[in-house]
């Protein structure tokens, strides 16, 4: 699914106005009515309605959506700021339709004056002041308006983005006006803005609803950003053909654990095999013999000359995939050994863990390391990679900027995992959870993506499936043990019906 830019979300309401055809004002109303099947799904009918209304296009969405609340039987009250000779001209006709319905009171704010209390336990505010075409900070009175509305407890919920929020560029400011939305209803396509951290005490949960944009302009328009959905990977999976056998399915070879650290090498090991690879080699130290196995009886090992350290690489010439890091540490020996692994193999390699702290301190191997290859950092290994940024958005573009200089695709760990890769593009994830920030995970991501890789998927593939059906089997185990008690294991144990939810279909 593409993200795009405000300008190009702008164009394509043109586009559908002018090719569906369809009246402005009627695909307003259809932007409302989409928030207000929302809004009753999950809005109980004894609360009280708040709508907080702008002059602009989103204010009228907001009046629409007061009117229809009101004809359902919700017991709704409008702010409206500004004049009402100063709105845009659906604004203008929403306005003059909620005057017909004479069950809703509005307020029309055009000085500043005491705004009113509201209850957290009746009210419901719907915040519809801006929406997602501002550009610059909200200031003056309107700015206090925004603060009232947050210091309120009640449950805010911010049609299309919370009011003063920027869409394609930080907000900058560490205490700007924006609204600390609890949910955010906003329109298909989505916008950028929903995908960083900095922005996540502004949007809350976020729903994207869709308001019948023409596919067809969708289709054409120009963008660098994706969501990876559910139907984007069920388009790369392959059905296996029933005649095939191990050999079909690739041999994947995992460089991991050292003392102390052969947990890691578990995790890995067991994820790789649940991603479907033939065969799977885990490279350990000679005291990892007996833990792996123990534990994971259908890996083959090799073992290092080392007893408790990785010092030197295989053969390479059986493998398919070829990952390293996890709990492998940081010795001496290892660093020379990640070097000379970096020198011989002939195929993408896979980054994670003390991997790419080793690359941290030797960024002038990463020119060296073969195209195509994978560094699933998370954020701190990330800067020690490529240096601190000031916000998410200095830190995608960076992002992208390295995977464009080194031909490599980077997978930055945490909520909706950015994806970047050699063509400067960026895919962001839907799937995962907050009981996935656990000790084993990112090992276990690893496991997942050798194992994608050594079946002959290509490295995009290899991490948009990856990282999809990382998040996805994450989700299964929430469902099953919660937030709190989720480990890393737990993801193991529910990939099978990750996969199978994506084979339903075929």
């Amino acid at each position: 699914m593409k993200i795009l830019a405000v300008d190009k979300i702008r164009e394509g309401d043109l586009f559908t106005i002018h090719n569906e055809p369809i009246a402005g004002i009627d695909l307003m109303e259809r932007a409302a009515n989409a928030c207000f099947y929302w809004l009753i799904t999950n809005i109980p009918d004894h609360k009280k309605i708040k709508v907080f209304c702008g002059t602009g296009n989103n204010g009228g969405d907001g009046l629409a959506i007061a009117r229809l609340m009101a004809s359902k039987g919700y017991k709704t009250e409008v702010f409206l700021f500004g004049s009402p000779e100063k709105l845009s001209p659906s604004c203008r006709i929403n306005y003059d339709r909620l005057s017909e319905t004479t069950s809703i009171k509005c307020n029309i704010i055009q000085d500043e004056g005491i705004l009113a209390v509201f209850h957290p336990d009746e009210d419901i505010i719907i915040d519809a002041l801006f929406g997602s075409g501002l550009n610059k900070p909200v200031t003056g009175f309107l700015a206090g308006v925004i603060r009232h509305i947050n210091e309120q407890a009640s449950i805010t919920i911010s049609i299309d983005v919370p009011s003063g929020l920027f869409c394609d560029e930080t907000i900058g400011s560490p205490d700007p006006a924006v609204i600390h939305a609890d949910h955010t209803l906003t329109f298909s396509p989505p916008k950028l803005a929903l995908f960083f951290p900095e922005n996540d005490r502004f949007i809350g949960n976020w729903h994207l609803l869709d308001i019948g944009i023409l596919q067809g302009y969708i289709d054409s328009a120009e963008t660098k950003y994706y969501y990876t959905t559910q139907q984007d990977c069920k388009k790369i999976l392959k059905k296996r053909n029933k005649f095939s056998h191990k050999g079909t399915f690739g041999h994947a070879y995992l460089v991991c654990g050292s003392r102390g650290k052969m947990g890691a090498a578990v995790l890995a090991a067991k994820a790789c095999l649940r991603s479907g690879p033939g065969l799977v080699t885990a490279h350990i130290p000679r005291s990892g013999n007996t833990i792996l196995q123990t534990a994971v009886p259908e890996a083959m090992l090799f073992f290092d000359a080392e007893e408790d350290i990785f010092s030197g690489i295989a053969d390479l010439s059986a493998y398919s995939s070829i990952a390293i890091g996890p709990g492998i540490g940081q010795a001496d020996a290892t660093r020379r050994a990640l070097k000379h692994l970096i020198q011989n193999s002939k195929m993408p390699l896979i980054f994670d863990a003390d991997a790419l702290n080793i690359l941290g301190e030797n960024k002038t191997w990463i020119p060296f390391i073969p195209k195509g290859s994978i560094f699933t950092p998370h954020p701190k290994e990330f800067e020690r990679l490529v240096g601190k940024s000031s916000n998410d958005f200095e830190r995608n573009k960076i992002q992208r900027e390295f995977s464009i200089k080194y031909g490599a695709y980077v997978v930055l760990k945490g909520a909706n995992t950015a994806i970047t890769t050699p063509d400067g593009n960026c895919y962001f994830n839907s799937t995962g959870n907050p009981g996935m920030a656990t000790g084993g995970s990112g090992d276990v991501l690893t496991g997942i993506l050798a194992g994608i890789k050594a079946q002959g998927y290509s490295s995009l593939e290899s991490c948009l499936l990856g990282v999809y059906i990382h998040g996805l089997a994450g989700d299964l185990a929430a469902e099953e043990r919660g937030h709190e008690a989720l480990i890393a294991g737990d993801i193991i144990q529910h990939l099978g019906n990750a996969f199978l939810s994506l084979y339903g279909e075929f």
